[in-house]
C-alpha cells in the first residue's frame, strides 16, 4: 500500500486517535517510516502504510488531513455516565466503547490497554458508554 512512500516533513496529517498532527521527521532505513507530532503533544512513530507504534492497531490510523472524511465517524457525547459494574458488564459482552483523545468512539478491544487502564483508575466513567446501535 506505502500510503507514506512520498512523505515530507511538515505535512498535515490526521490521526483517529490523536487528532490533527504534522509529521514531524522521516526516517530512512527504519520499521517506522515517520514521526508524528499531535496538537496535544503527543509523538508517535507510524508505519509506511500509516499503522502507529503502540496499541493493537493492525489498520491505518493515519491520513493526511485533506484525504479523511470524518463525516461518518461519530464524536458524540455520552448520554448516560456509566458505573462500573456496567462497564465490566458491557466489557465482558463486547458492547463497549471507549473515547479516544480524537473524540472518536471506538470499540474497547481497539483502545490501548494502558489508555483505558489509565481512565478507569482515574474513575473517568464518562469516556465509556455501551455501544450504539
Amino acid at each position: 500500500m506505502s500510503y507514506f512512500k512520498k512523505a515530507k516533513e511538515g505535512e498535515k496529517v490526521y490521526g483517529l486517535v490523536f487528532g490533527r498532527g504534522k509529521i514531524s521527521e522521516v526516517f530512512e532505513n527504519s520499521h517506522y517510516k515517520l514521526m508524528v507530532t499531535f496538537k496535544n503533544g503527543y509523538e508517535v512513530p507510524y508505519t509506511e502504510d500509516g499503522i502507529p507504534g503502540w496499541g493493537n492497531f493492525k489498520s491505518q490510523t493515519l491520513f493526511y488531513r485533506n484525504d479523511v472524511d470524518m463525516s461518518k465517524a461519530d464524536f458524540s457525547p455520552a448520554k448516560k455516565i456509566l458505573t462500573i459494574k456496567k462497564i465490566i458488564k458491557h466489557r465482558e459482552n463486547g458492547n463497549l466503547e471507549v473515547r479516544l483523545p480524537s473524540g472518536m468512539w471506538v470499540k474497547y478491544t481497539k483502545a490501548d490497554i494502558d489508555y483505558t487502564q489509565t481512565l478507569l483508575e482515574d474513575e473517568k466513567y464518562h469516556l465509556f458508554r455501551k455501544k450504539v446501535k
